[in-house]
């Protein structure tokens, strides 16, 4: 498990948001209207710049009727994969393994 890899690229949810969004022509700025949420920042979200949280996933939820859970998952793999390819993250983990299996 600790040299897992995933053979994909992985797909913000914004990704799936905005696929979403574009097919049922709800403009940017009028979802961002009506969740009460800038349009930068759900424009960021969109396009990969800023994460999905809980709050959003459940606000996206209540405006698109996207289950909030299914973001979220979206969002942890995508988190996932990209933390497995920070080199500095790596080299930490490797060192804590190497320590540990002293005990």
């Amino acid at each position: 498990m600790a040299n897992m890899k995933f053979g994909f690229t992985p797909t913000h949810p914004g990704e799936v948001l905005k696929d979403e969004i574009e097919f049922r022509k709800i403009p940017q700025s009028h979802l961002a209207k009506q969740m009460g949420m800038s349009y930068t920042i759900l424009n960021d979200i969109l396009n990969g710049r800023r994460s999905v949280t809980v709050a959003t996933a459940m606000m996206f939820e209540a405006a698109l009727d996207i289950p909030a859970d299914s973001l979220m998952h979206l969002q942890l793999k995508y988190n996932m994969q990209e933390a497995q390819g920070d080199s500095k993250l790596l080299s930490r983990l490797a060192e804590i393994r190497k320590m540990v299996s002293v005990f």
